[in-house]
């Protein structure tokens, strides 16, 4: 690899707003996040389908769910 043309990569903390901290290496340094892997509604199972407008309501009363 050519010296002197990758950015530095140092270490980083990234925290979420549910309180879980992750360490990694970023070039944009420590960070948070509003929503993470131990918190995200589809990844811990707690998935809800929002309703706009009712249009969940007029698929299921369409075709018969």
């Amino acid at each position: 690899m050519k010296e002197g043309i990758h950015p530095n990569y140092p270490a980083a903390t990234i925290s979420c707003a549910c309180g879980a901290v992750y360490q990694t290496h970023s070039t944009r340094g420590s960070f948070s996040v509003d929503v993470c892997a131990a918190c995200h509604p589809f990844y811990t199972g707690k998935q809800k389908l929002l309703d706009t407008k009712g249009r969940v309501d007029k698929f299921r009363k369409k075709y018969g769910k």
